[in-house]
């Protein structure tokens, strides 16, 4: 039995000499790739990829933390982000890995009426104002608006029109994209929802007067784009993203300016029954993610 176990651990070679299985072992192996050429190969990847191989072997991870890999990445903009939602004295102690990772998360910023985050394989920016961040025409008198909790929205509030005749929500933004194409959106929901018994149900005997006139939209940019357009608000009950319009950012590390606004300013007869929960910037080819949401 001895003697075939030890013919086991040989393998046959040309000439009738043989291998053993101590020199089969020490063959190369995925432990051997230079820390260097493992991390240059990362950069062709997308950040979940590398999290992945790095798992395989210590090499990967030591390999995956390279700042050098992250910082490619990262968006050319990502200092101003950063400095805006993490802190100059913060960023000045974490690798780029870990700096990608926060950003990655949803972070607020102005006080928590606005929410940012990278997306996690593209590095593209996603932006949320709420209602807060918004100015809106008499949103101090409690006979017309009222911000009401909420498990609906991110922010935990929306802004809710009861009545008035003259709705206008103006919103203004100055931030650091990275170059691409990008769409505004609102959220907007016809009727209050509530709970009751544990079933959501949506009030919508306030909505009234958007059947009549349509809503006016506008976006306009600091560097000349401009979009405007109008449509009847719809789907009682439901939750709906209005597209405002897309502008274009062409130089990286630039602020650019962005003013936008929803208007339906006929005083011939009063609206009601609105709730408004935010405004949204995100890549163009993203728009279709948020009607899955």
């Amino acid at each position: 039995m001895g003697a075939g176990v030890s013919s086991c651990n040989k393998v046959e070679k040309e000439g009738g000499g043989s291998i053993s299985s101590s020199s089969r072992d020490s063959r190369p192996g995925l432990g051997d790739i230079p820390e260097s050429c493992i991390s240059s190969l990362f950069m062709n990847l997308d950040p979940p990829d590398i999290c992945k191989l790095a798992r395989v072997n210590r090499a990967f991870h030591r390999a995956s933390s390279a700042d050098f890999v992250w910082e490619s990445k990262l968006p050319p903009s990502y200092k101003f982000l950063a400095n805006k939602v993490l802190g100059e004295e913060n960023i000045a102690t974490m690798t780029k890995k870990e700096i990608y990772a926060k950003l990655c998360l949803p972070n607020r910023f102005d006080g928590g009426t606005k929410e940012v985050w990278l997306d996690k394989c593209s590095g593209q920016v996603c932006l949320f104002m709420s209602s807060k961040s918004l100015k809106i025409t008499g949103i101090d008198d409690r006979r017309y608006w009222n911000y009401i909790p909420t498990e609906e929205s991110r922010f935990q509030s929306v802004a809710y029109l009861q009545q008035m005749w003259w709705v206008e929500v103006v919103g203004e933004l100055e931030f650091e994209f990275p170059v691409g194409s990008y769409s505004l959106i609102f959220r907007l929901q016809l009727g209050k929802a509530s709970k009751r018994l544990g079933r959501r149900v949506c009030n919508v005997d306030q909505v009234h007067g958007w059947d009549i006139k349509p809503i006016r939209f506008q976006l306009s940019t600091s560097d000349g784009q401009l979009s405007l357009s109008e449509c009847y608000l719809c789907g009682p009950g439901e939750w709906v993203y209005y597209h405002v319009g897309d502008f274009v950012v062409e130089k990286p590390n630039e602020p650019i300016n962005i003013k936008f606004s929803l208007a339906q300013i006929d005083c011939t007869h009063t609206k009601g029954g609105l709730c408004v929960d935010s405004a949204i910037i995100c890549p163009t080819e993203f728009k279709e993610r948020l009607k899955q949401s």
